[in-house]
């Protein structure tokens, strides 16, 4: 069961599993109020922080979501509307004086596409921003005693599995999930979808005692994605709405990347149906259009709830065949 909620306690105080989508806009280009790509995992009280998208560090902070409860991030794929954020939530959000984390937390995604030739991957991209901002948190470490930020954040890069082989950024060969994280209250699996010319991009579920999510990344239309969501309660999937584009002033490469690259509410609803998910959230919009004209699509191919992420709504998930919805203020 998936309930979209207004919490009546805090979600650091909250129990079960709970997903928030803090910012639900495609970018870089900004065509609504919608602050970017991001979105937490609660579990427990505990959070697990999915893309850093523009606007994330304020969302996270409205959504009563604190550095101190910080568990892990994880990044799906390095478009810059992905990752734009990873500062100033950093910096936002580490030691005590601003209720931030003081232990280590890892930041998990994509390697470099081509390490021979100096592509950065999370790990580079990691470094150079702590080296630029070294003079800031040097100060902090001084000034107000805080711990090394250097230290507490452990960047992985995801290692594929032999089942990749042959991957690149046109193609994906099907493949299992894997495992990328654990610890006492989530597993975290990821599997390789399809987002040309970027490469790797993930999408990524996570098993708790109270259900399972699993977010798409962007990715065209995927049987991946399908695998990996087999049997989830909740299919947080990204959807474009092409019209929208193609009503536009374009160049025909912009429209190429909007077509290969994303997947209509068609394809989330083929997605959806396949992996016999439990409901589905439509997040990371690229496009303008109603709730209705975004549903619409995904309804033709899925007949399981549907529901338009709102930067700031909070989803109750639980392991149950029914499913309700109603009105959040968040």
């Amino acid at each position: 069961m998936t309930v979209r909620v207004a919490p009546d306690v805090p979600l650091d105080r909250s129990d079960g599993l709970h997903v928030v989508t803090l910012g639900t806009a495609a970018g870089p280009a900004i065509r609504s109020e919608c602050p970017g790509i991001a979105t937490a995992v609660v579990v427990d009280g505990r959070f697990y922080l999915v893309d850093f998208g523009l606007g994330v560090t304020r969302a996270a902070h409205a959504a009563g979501l604190r550095g101190e409860n910080l568990r892990a991030c994880f990044v799906t794929h390095l478009h810059s509307d992905h990752v734009a954020e990873i500062p100033a939530y950093l910096l936002w959000n580490w030691g005590s004086p601003v209720r931030g984390f003081t232990g280590p937390v890892p930041i998990i995604g994509p390697g470099p596409a081509d390490p021979a030739a100096g592509a950065v991957g999370t790990a580079g991209l990691v470094r150079h921003v702590l080296s630029a901002y070294s003079y800031d948190i040097d100060v902090r470490i001084v000034d107000e005693g805080r711990p090394s930020l250097y230290d507490l954040v452990r960047t992985e890069e995801i290692r594929l599995p032999a089942s990749a082989a042959g991957a690149d950024g046109e193609h994906t060969p099907p493949m299992d999930p894997f495992p990328v994280y654990e610890d006492e209250s989530v597993r975290v699996s990821a599997i390789l979808v399809e987002h040309p010319p970027i490469f790797p991009a993930f999408a990524f579920r996570f098993d708790t005692a109270h259900g399972s999510v699993v977010l798409s990344g962007d990715t065209t239309e995927s049987a991946n994605t399908a695998v990996l969501a087999a049997g989830a309660d909740l299919l947080v999937h990204e959807a474009v709405n092409l019209d929208y584009y193609r009503a536009q002033d374009f160049g025909p490469e912009f429209l190429n990347h909007q077509e290969i690259s994303h997947t209509t509410p068609a394809g989330v609803g083929r997605v959806a149906a396949r992996a016999g998910a439990g409901a589905v959230v439509l997040s990371h919009l690229a496009g303008i259009a109603t709730d209705e004209q975004w549903s619409a699509g995904v309804r033709a191919e899925y007949d399981g709830p549907v529901t338009v992420a709102r930067p700031g709504s909070v989803y109750a998930v639980s392991s149950a065949p029914a499913l309700a919805a109603s009105p959040v203020t968040a």
